[in-house]
Order: C-alpha cells, then sequence, then structure tokens
C-alpha cells in the first residue's frame, strides 16, 4: 500500500494559476483547490475539504483575517468576512496603525511588545468591537531603518453585549445610589409617608427608564403570620394588590413562594402555570424576585408583562440587583422612624428630668408661704395657682415623654364646650388600641356636638363597619399600628362601607409598618396626624373633611 500524500491547499487569487500549480504539484501532494473570495479570503467548498485548522477557526466566536506583508488579506473566517463593510474598514484602518506602531520608530517588536489592540464602538447601532493585531511567523523583525513587514493575524471580538450589559449595570448601581442616598435635610422636611412617596416615585422611574418595568408590585412580609402586605403598586389593577397572600410556599401564587424560599421565579407563559394568581390584565408572563436585605427576605417584587417569555436571565438578575437597593432603601427609613422616636421620647425624659428640681423649690417656696398661715384670701389664691401650675408643667412634660400614648392641649380644648355646627350631630367612629387615646377624642367630640363610637382594636372597628346596618358614619378616626388589624383595614373596610366616607389615620412619631399611609394615600386618605398632636389639630381636620363632604 503506498504512503499516503501530504494534503496541499491552493487558494485562488489575482497572479495564482492554481490549476497549473494542481497539475505541477499533483504527483507529489493530495492538492485541493479553493477559489478565491472578495475579501481576500477563502470560502465556497464543502466542510469536508477545509482543513481541520480553518474548520477550527471558523468555529470561535471571533472574526480572524491574515495580512501578508504587502497588506493584502490573504485568509479570513466566515465571521471576518460577514463584518459590515463599514466596520470592516475601520479594522483596515487599525491594521495600518498597528503596522507603524510594529515596524517604525521604536518599533513594538524590538521593544517585545507584540501585541495592539483597539475598541471600536459605534453609538448609533450601540455596537462595540476589540480588534487584536499580533505580528506571525514568516517575516524577520525589522531592524533599525529596515523596510520590512511582518505578516500580522487579526482577531474581531463582539463586545457589544458585554458593554451593553456594563453600561445597563452601572446606570442601576447609579440609580441604586439615588434610592439609598437620604438627604438629612430631605429626611427633617418630610414625614415618613412622604419620604416612601418620594421613594415610590424614584422607583417606578427607574424601573420604567432602565428595566422596562410598567407594571409591577412590591409586598413586605409583616407580623407573625408572615403576611405579604402590598406597600408600592404601579400599573396593575386595585384586584391584584388586594390579594391577601402570605410567605409561604403553598397555596399563595408566586409571590408567597420566592418570599418564603428566597428564590426568584421566572413565570414564561402564566396561563400555563397554575400558581400564577390574578395580576395584570392578560397577562402573558411575570418575574418574581425577592426583597433581601443581608440573608433575611423583606418582601417580594412581582413584575408583570402582557407578552408571553417577556423575561429572560438577564432581567432576572437586574431586578435582583434594584431589589437589593430597594430593600436597603425601605429598611433605612424604618430605620429613621425608629430614631425619630427614640430621640424624641429620651429629649423628653431628660427635659423632665431638668425641671424636676426646680419644681420642687417652687414647691417648697408655697409652702414655706404657707406657713406663715396667711389670711389674705388673694395671697392664698394666688398660691394655689402656682402649686397647680407647677402640678401641669409636670403632667405636660409627662405627657410628651409618653410621647405616641398621649395626646396635646387636651385641658383647653376640653374646657371648650361650646358645640360646633359643622360637628353636632356627626356620627363618628374612633379606634384606638391606646384606652387613653380613645377617652381624650371621645370626650373631646363630644362636648362639640358630635355622636362617637370608640373601638379597642382594629378588627373591632372592621366588624361594625362591616355589620348589616353598619355603615352610616360621617367620618372614621383610626391608629394605623393595632395588635390585630392595621390602619389600612380599617381604611379598606370604611371605604368599601362608602367610598366617600372620609377617614383620618393616626400614627405615633410617623410610625407605618405596614405602610398603610402610602397605601391609603393612593386610594384617597383624608388626612394623617402624627402623635404627639394637638388635639385642636384633630377637631381641625374633622371639620374639614366633613366641610368637603
Amino acid at each position: 500500500m503506498s504512503e499516503p500524500k501530504p494534503k496541499l491547499l491552493i487558494v485562488g487569487g489575482p497572479g495564482v494559476r492554481a490549476e497549473e500549480v494542481s497539475r505541477r504539484l499533483g504527483g507529489q501532494f493530495d492538492v485541493v483547490v479553493r477559489p478565491s473570495i472578495p475579501n481576500g479570503g477563502f470560502g465556497g467548498a464543502d466542510d469536508a475539504d477545509r482543513h481541520p485548522a480553518e474548520l477550527l477557526l471558523n468555529a470561535t466566536g471571533e472574526g480572524v483575517c491574515l495580512i501578508e506583508a504587502d497588506g493584502t488579506e490573504s485568509w479570513a473566517n466566515d465571521r471576518f468576512r460577514a463584518l459590515h463593510p463599514a466596520l470592516h474598514e475601520r479594522v483596515r484602518a487599525c491594521v495600518l496603525e498597528a503596522g507603524a506602531a510594529l515596524t517604525g520608530p521604536g518599533s513594538l517588536l524590538r521593544a517585545g511588545g507584540t501585541t495592539c489592540k483597539f475598541e471600536l464602538a459605534d453609538p448609533k447601532d450601540q455596537s462595540a468591537h476589540e480588534v487584536y493585531i499580533v505580528p506571525v511567523g514568516g517575516t524577520d523583525i525589522p531592524t533599525e531603518g529596515s523596510a520590512a513587514k511582518p505578516r500580522l493575524a487579526v482577531v474581531v471580538k463582539d463586545i457589544s453585549t458585554e458593554r451593553r450589559l456594563e453600561l445597563r449595570m452601572a446606570a442601576i448601581d447609579r440609580a441604586g445610589s439615588e434610592l439609598v442616598g437620604m438627604e438629612a435635610e430631605a429626611v427633617r422636611r418630610h414625614n415618613s409617608a412622604e419620604r416612601l412617596g418620594s421613594l415610590q416615585t424614584r422607583i417606578a422611574r427607574i424601573a420604567h427608564d432602565l428595566l422596562q418595568f410598567d407594571h409591577f408590585l412590591i409586598r413586605l412580609i409583616s407580623g407573625p403570620d408572615r403576611k405579604l402586605e402590598p406597600i408600592i403598586s404601579v400599573g396593575l389593577p386595585q384586584e391584584a394588590a388586594d390579594l391577601e397572600l402570605y410567605a409561604k410556599e403553598e397555596g399563595n401564587g408566586i409571590s408567597g413562594l420566592v418570599a418564603a424560599t428566597g428564590r426568584s421565579v421566572i413565570c414564561p407563559d402564566v396561563q400555563a402555570d397554575d400558581r400564577f394568581m390574578p395580576g395584570l390584565t392578560d397577562a402573558g408572563s411575570s418575574l418574581t424576585v425577592p426583597l433581601r436585605l443581608h440573608d433575611k427576605v423583606l418582601g417580594i417584587i412581582n413584575v408583570e408583562s402582557q407578552e408571553p417569555n417577556a423575561f429572560d436571565d438577564e432581567d432576572r438578575q437586574f431586578c435582583e440587583i434594584l431589589a437589593r437597593y430597594i430593600a436597603i432603601s425601605l429598611h433605612m427609613l424604618d430605620l429613621l422612624v425608629v430614631e425619630r422616636s427614640t430621640t424624641n421620647l429620651s429629649v423628653s425624659g431628660r427635659v423632665e428630668g431638668e425641671l424636676k428640681e426646680c419644681l420642687e423649690d417652687i414647691l417648697s417656696q408655697t409652702d414655706w408661704l404657707n406657713g406663715f398661715g396667711t389670711s389674705d384670701p388673694e395671697t392664698v389664691r394666688h398660691i394655689a395657682r402656682i402649686r397647680a401650675d407647677v402640678e401641669s408643667i409636670r403632667a405636660r412634660v409627662r405627657n410628651m415623654a409618653a410621647g405616641p400614648q398621649t395626646l396635646l392641649g387636651v385641658e383647653r380644648a376640653l374646657a371648650n364646650r361650646a358645640e360646633d355646627p359643622v360637628l353636632k350631630g356627626r356620627r363618628v367612629l374612633v379606634a384606638d388600641d391606646e384606652d387613653k387615646i380613645r377617652r381624650i377624642i371621645r370626650d373631646v367630640l363630644r362636648s362639640r356636638g358630635c355622636v362617637v363610637d370608640i373601638c379597642t382594636n382594629g378588627a373591632e372597628a372592621i366588624q361594625l363597619l362591616e355589620a348589616p346596618g353598619g355603615g352610616g358614619y360621617d367620618i372614621v378616626i383610626s391608629d394605623i399600628k393595632m395588635p390585630d388589624r392595621n390602619g389600612y383595614e380599617v381604611f379598606s373596610a370604611a371605604r368599601k362601607t362608602d367610598p366617600a366616607v372620609p377617614v383620618i389615620l393616626m400614627t405615633g412619631f410617623g410610625y407605618d409598618p405596614h405602610h398603610s399611609i402610602v397605601r391609603a394615600s393612593q386610594e384617597g386618605l383624608q388626612s394623617v396626624l402624627f402623635k404627639p398632636f394637638q388635639i385642636e389639630r384633630l377637631i381641625d381636620e374633622t371639620r374639614k373633611a366633613l366641610s368637603a363632604g
């Protein structure tokens, strides 16, 4: 058996008579003739006739080309030949620049650096390519003054996706810094509801501009039963927010599953997934990711689209980044509220301690005066007045120290027994788990002519509102933080009974663990009062609400 002959690949081109060369060398080589291509590369043959190295280079993700010393392209893979003509011309310009750097004064070849790298970007189509130009064997390294040029291997790598992801990542990172960057002055100027409302506006803008999310709902885990309370809803119907969901793997939709496991879920076709709960009208697909702070899941963000397969893994990754920033910003808001509450109580306590010695000294002086046994009625009256004022100061300081457990200006309000024409005969429902608060509001409103029903908790108030014939209230006043049902639930029950009934919510130092204020404000909340408030402020807000009705 004869030895197999070496395989020789002959490429046609200008000045190359491939058939003649094949005839002459056919006795020594197994000759394969390949016609030339417009760009100077090879093509037109079946893969079976191609050299393994050529097949390998065609299988790579980069465009590869070999440039001869005279500047002609002697070979190019399929990807290089497929480059857009405009990009091809820019690559040629890089080759010329690289050739000058490799052979000119201070040649990179003589200095030992043998790779030139360029980056070509086109903002019009947001494309980006890296171009690597490397000298290859076949030409001696040029010496000083030599005109010799090396052959060059050119590699063009499409990095459009990487650059786009980097730019998008940087944009989301900047937007995230905006979410958590709260200026001290802005915090002082706004209450918790206003701060959360501002945060919602920022989240909606970022979700739309950077992620093209126009329909989403944010829920936070609340209470020992781990209920998923909706706090921000954008573009979704109210029915979606009204769903009662819990952080449980079963029976609570995809949101409950994500909240319980901390793992994101992409639902490409909601019609085929039994776990999907009613949301966007004609929904096609959804993306749900956890709001995570360190290792703790605070809640979820659920994004929906009317198009099937609208979300991919890239969307999931970016939504998870946004969700982390949202979790941090919400946590910071809660910390600000707690800090404000603690500071107020601490300052009030210090004031009481500072005044104690002075007040006791005043009382001792009145005791000294009484020791003279004065018989002047006017003097006795003034001494009694001084002692009463001291006790009043003590009571007011204690009330301030009690913070959310009390109201201000109660004595003066109760002293005014004149009925108010706007309030007279109006039915008012008051819900608060603090006995002292309930009694103060009841007594003051009754003194102005209102008919007042009081409830010791939210569940009792909702039961009254939902009972047959339980409507008919002219206004509802409710605390936000109660052990069973929160202020938003009382507000929601009142509006279902009578969509026009005004509701006033109260909270201590802006504390709003269920974000009732923002949720109710989106649905027509009348007013919010932050304890300890002046009782006259409640009277004014009640009159305003009833006058508007």
